[in-house]
């Protein structure tokens, strides 16, 4: 009988994997909400925020396709259309988006407090930055110009343009990952504020860090969120906190300030021998 190996990585981390909106740019991930919305009034529907920001994270046309499956979006759209959704309609709102969010996204991608601080003490740990978004890659390479202007450039930056499909697929993580020349996926951190952005890095065998406080799922603005009183913010972000444990989080974070501990904490669990 063959003895069966278990092949086990003792090392450290070595890159970690960021997403754009909501995690490193955009607090509240506000941007992409104001599209989604606009681009559903023109066709004669009224979605809510919490409606646009229900698939966030993914590649936005297929964002938009699992909007219009929301059974209220879908109703709506019968009763004024005559008739349900077809892939010509995503497709042509999709079109319409682009402009959209082009138009949002230079007033929307503001670098959030504490990721220059975390991106910098990661690199002394002689981690590299890479980074994965839904966006397209127009949209990408905006919101990259203006993060670096504050002090966050990554090594790499793969949109969801680069790959046959977005999140939940594990594709762009293992994208960045060629880019690095770095495995095995143990090696390797991905850190998102939607629960896609979680599954995304599980599929993948990477460990996977929530950040609660500045991201879609709560949806606030920092001056919405510091508005908050004690009890009410942290109600509303333990909320957080369950929902992305819930899709698959290794651990959630309040914020990026929060992200080199648990960086040592992994480290720690990899000396072990544990897996993500």
């Amino acid at each position: 009988m063959r003895m069966k190996s278990r092949r086990t990585y003792n090392g450290k981390i070595r890159l970690a994997v960021f997403d754009w909106a909501g995690t490193t740019v955009d607090f509240g991930c506000q941007a992409p909400v104001a599209a989604f919305i606009a681009g559903f009034k023109a066709k004669g529907l009224d979605i809510s925020p919490q409606t646009a920001r229900g698939p966030m994270g993914m590649e936005k046309r297929d964002h938009i396709k699992a909007i219009t499956a929301v059974p209220e979006v879908a109703r709506a759209w019968r009763k004024i259309h005559g008739r349900p959704v077809t892939d010509s309609d995503i497709d042509e709102m999709y079109g319409e988006f682009v402009p959209h969010l082009l138009a949002t996204l230079e007033s929307n991608s503001g670098l959030i407090p504490g990721v220059a601080r975390a991106a910098e003490a990661l690199t002394e740990k002689a981690i590299s930055i890479g980074s994965t978004t839904g966006y397209f890659k127009e949209a990408a390479d905006i919101v990259a110009a203006s993060a670096a202007k504050a002090g966050f450039t990554p090594m790499v930056s793969v949109s969801s343009s680069d790959v046959t499909h977005g999140r939940p697929y594990p594709w762009m993580i293992f994208k960045v990952m060629e880019a690095c020349n770095i495995c095995p996926p143990e090696a390797v951190v991905n850190i998102g504020d939607t629960e896609v952005d979680m599954m995304a890095g599980r599929n993948g065998g990477v460990w996977t860090v929530g950040v609660a406080a500045t991201g879609n799922e709560l949806g606030l603005t920092q001056a919405e969120l510091e508005a908050l009183d004690h009890d009410t913010r942290h109600l509303k972000i333990t909320a957080v906190h369950e929902k992305l444990y819930a899709a698959g989080a290794h651990w959630v974070i309040d914020t990026m300030d929060e992200l080199p501990a648990v960086i040592d904490e992994i480290n720690n669990h990899l000396a072990e021998g544990h897996k993500p």
